[in-house]
């Protein structure tokens, strides 16, 4: 019977940015289900916050990575292989857009600013999968974060609605391209939690809170739920799952 059982198995982490990202709650989930890690942090400036997490993890790999540099993804997989051989998965939790294109209106957005938040926050996770996928020489699992912007215009979210859509397709297509290699991939799409990048959309603890008001519960989603919903998607629990947006938000994006 397949488990969540990932013992031993070896996952590369992209997105740490401090204990309360959401790439931090995936990888304590892999973690306590056995896995191996190997963590990046973005710079020598984001390494403090990253230091403590790496150091709870106990991560065998621990190395910069920021993909807005030439070379910096493939050397930090690199890095993985050296002490792995081979990867069983990767998690990808990165986004960005310059402030000014974020809080304008879409069709404003500047060409540079449209370019750089598709890079950061979708083309890497093509680079990615293109620097792990052939690593993964027993199948393995790609995950990527999304949210229900993508689907709905959500105020205040701007350029990123557009960006995590096309991240979404993105993902569908590359389930099918790396299926016949026995890698899934798919999005989990979080509800609204207080992370650093979350910090940065305008308004929003009063998105949370209507979050919280649509739920069926009441209540936000925990970094714990996303970690385990991580986990299982990296599981061989999961093995039938691919090329699909997983929400994990208490039903709030059922209502209306």
């Amino acid at each position: 019977m397949a488990c969540m059982n990932l013992e031993d198995k070896t996952f590369f982490i992209l997105g740490i940015a401090n204990g309360k990202s959401i790439a931090a709650g995936a990888a304590r989930a892999l973690r306590a289900h056995g896995a191996r890690l190997a963590v990046t942090y973005q710079n020598e400036k984001a390494k403090k916050y990253v230091d403590p997490v790496a150091e709870e993890l106990g991560a065998e790999v621990y190395v910069p990575c920021d993909v807005t540099e030439e070379g910096s993804l493939e050397a930090a997989v690199a890095a993985a292989q050296k002490t792995f051989g081979t990867l069983d998965g990767a998690v990808h939790s990165i986004a960005f857009a310059p402030r000014d294109d974020l809080h304008g209106k879409v069709y404003q957005t500047s060409k540079d600013g449209f370019a750089l938040a598709m890079d950061i926050s979708c083309h890497s996770f093509a680079r990615l999968a293109a620097a792990t996928a052939p690593l993964m020489t027993n199948g393995g699992s790609l995950l990527t974060m999304t949210y229900y912007g993508s689907q709905k215009v959500v105020d205040q979210y701007g350029i990123m609605g557009p960006v995590k859509a096309a991240l979404e397709s993105l993902a569908m297509y590359m389930a099918c391209d790396l299926g016949p290699a026995g890698i899934r991939v798919n999005c989990i799409s979080p509800g609204p939690m207080d992370t650093r990048a979350a910090s940065g959309i305008r308004g929003f603890d009063a998105l949370m809170d209507k979050a919280k008001n649509k739920s069926a519960s009441g209540t936000l989603v925990a970094l714990e739920d996303i970690g385990n919903l991580a986990a299982f998607l990296s599981s061989d629990a999961a093995k039938a799952i691919t090329g699909q947006v997983h929400y994990i938000d208490h039903g709030a994006s059922i209502t209306d």
